[in-house]
């Protein structure tokens, strides 16, 4: 007899404001785009839920059985300090900062990001491209936009006129008197448009004369806006019919307003089904942003001594869209919640046999939970009453966790530890040794290095309450 179930994917839909069932544009093929990081800065751990909830929607497709094309960008020129489009890029920004090139801060910020990602097990798209290796792309969706009348050229630079875009409010439900009313204090009026909402799609360097990233286009020698970006790289490696477009909760506008709006007319017809955001981390201080100063990352909460991992748990016991409140004794709980949950999965016993009527039937619901507008935390439970079921044995047990955790990506059946012999231990301690001698000092680039290399050979350090102690990675 063969095995085979009815798909029923259900997604919040951001443009309809509404849980719709997911029908992808050609049979079971999904075209999916997501926003990645503009790589100025370290990603903060709300940046990174984002990503945690993207990867959760792409392997739920998979196992769903779906192929998923999935693209990312990384937002390495372009993005304004202000969502008006004003202000500096913040590439720029950095550079000065940090007293090196914007594309020497793009590598490395990039490198970052995708260490992070790596701790987290956030799956790497299939496609990642730079907005800097796609300036021709642009160039050519901006000149039909000229040439169609939906942009202008003014003080040298190009604006989208967002008034000939009739469904310019409808992804965010807003209007043009309420955002006038609302506007940011610190968003100053750019003069050279037309109209207070237009954006920028190219910038010359009649404006940005500092801009160090610059290229020779029609319009004069500059560099493209943040919003050009993301329509350029989706429909180079996506083509015209996107199915799944995702970001966080703040990108609805004006950047996907704004994505829509100029992708539509260029393309004219509309351009993607399904808009999945992903909803805010709050801590005590209100939504985690880079713009309030200290902000928690991957790394310093190893250095508090938590599993990264441990985090992805608590982001797995929400709704991908619903705000999540931050704690370090919330995510305590969390790691002593995970701790116990992969000590009791480590216990089950290796041998027996696969009862195949039970594992499917437990792969169903496992399956009806994903299909559920990405119900994880009823994942999560349903995973604790498979280990209570007493009428499993062990050996199905562990198959159905190892099954549930390609979506989950816990690692639950992973042990980590591994014994190491005499001369391996003096050098770990040492450098370990070494390594505090130069955080005492403040010499944080030396410190970093140390645990770089160490991890090179799968040695992870953790610095917890009580010292700092490792891990080897087998």
């Amino acid at each position: 007899m063969i095995y085979w179930r009815v798909i029923k994917m259900k997604l919040y839909n951001t443009l309809n404001k509404k849980i719709e069932e997911f029908i992808p544009n050609k049979g079971k093929d999904v075209k999916m785009y997501t926003c990645g990081p503009t790589v100025y800065h370290y990603a903060h751990i709300g940046n990174l839920r984002t990503y945690i909830s993207e990867d959760i929607l792409e392997k739920s497709l998979v196992f769903l059985g779906y192929n998923v094309k999935r693209v990312m960008n990384i937002t390495d020129v372009g993005h304004m300090v202000g969502d008006g489009d004003n202000g500096e890029d913040k590439m720029l920004v950095a550079a000065k900062r940090e007293h090196k090139s914007s594309m020497e801060i793009a590598k490395y910020y990039t490198d970052c990001f995708k260490d992070d990602c790596k701790k987290l097990n956030i799956k790497w798209p299939e496609i990642v491209s730079p907005a800097t290796d796609n300036i021709d792309e642009y160039i050519k969706i901006i000149s039909k936009l000229l040439d169609d009348g939906f942009a202008y050229i003014s003080d040298g630079n190009v604006y989208f006129d967002t008034t000939k875009y009739s469904d310019y409010y409808k992804l965010s439900g807003r209007n043009a008197d309420d955002l006038m009313v609302a506007v940011r204090e610190d968003i100053k009026e750019d003069t050279s448009k037309k109209n207070p909402f237009d954006f920028g799609l190219w910038f010359t360097n009649s404006k940005f004369n500092n801009q160090e990233m610059q290229w020779d286009s029609p319009w004069g020698r500059g560099y493209p806006g943040w919003h050009i970006e993301c329509s350029g790289i989706s429909l180079k490696y996506l083509g015209e019919n996107l199915d799944i477009h995702c970001g966080a909760e703040d990108a609805i506008f004006p950047h996907h307003t704004n994505e829509i709006a100029q992708s539509e007319c260029y393309l004219g017809h509309k351009w993607c089904n399904y808009w999945v955001h992903m909803g805010f981390l709050n801590d005590k201080n209100g939504k985690m942003s880079k713009s309030n100063g200290e902000f928690l990352t991957v790394s310093l909460l190893e250095e508090k001594g938590y599993n990264p991992l441990s985090y992805r748990y608590l982001c797995l016991n929400s709704y991908y869209h619903n705000t999540l409140t931050f704690s370090d004794k919330i995510l305590t709980g969390a790691e002593s919640a995970y701790k116990k949950l992969k000590k009791k999965i480590l216990s089950l016993k290796k041998e027996g046999q696969l009862n195949k009527t039970i594992y499917n039937e437990y792969i169903d619901k496992f399956k009806n939970t994903l299909e559920d507008n990405l119900n994880t935390s009823m994942s999560i439970t349903l995973l604790y009453d498979l280990l209570k079921d007493k009428n499993i044995n062990d050996f199905t047990k562990r198959e159905l966790v190892k099954k549930f955790d390609e979506v989950l990506s816990l690692d639950l059946l992973k042990n980590n530890k591994k014994t190491v012999d005499k001369d391996t231990l003096q050098y770990i301690n040492r450098e370990i040794s070494k390594r505090n001698i130069y955080k005492k000092n403040k010499e944080y680039d030396k410190a970093d290095a140390i645990r770089k290399e160490l991890e090179e050979k799968g040695i992870i350090i953790k610095d917890t309450r009580e010292g700092t102690t490792f891990e080897i990675i087998d």
